[in-house]
């Protein structure tokens, strides 16, 4: 008995490596992709009394979310 168990995980181990050997040269042979840039978000300008605070969209979504 113990020899059949052991020619099957051979086998299994064997058609496992030839998988894995299979799916990476299909991956090198794949074209990479490249990512595109995003571009910079223009900045506001600064304000002309101090301050800084600017209420923005995320500033805005966060008052939504955290009223209870």
């Amino acid at each position: 008995m113990s020899s059949t168990s052991s020619k099957l995980s051979r086998r299994t181990l064997f058609a496992g490596a030839g998988t894995a050997g299979a799916l990476a040269a299909a991956v090198s042979v794949m074209p990479s992709v490249q990512s595109v840039p995003e571009a910079a978000p223009k900045a506001l300008p600064k304000p002309s009394r101090g301050g800084g605070y600017a209420l923005t969209d995320h500033v805005k979504h966060y008052y939504r979310t955290a009223s209870v």
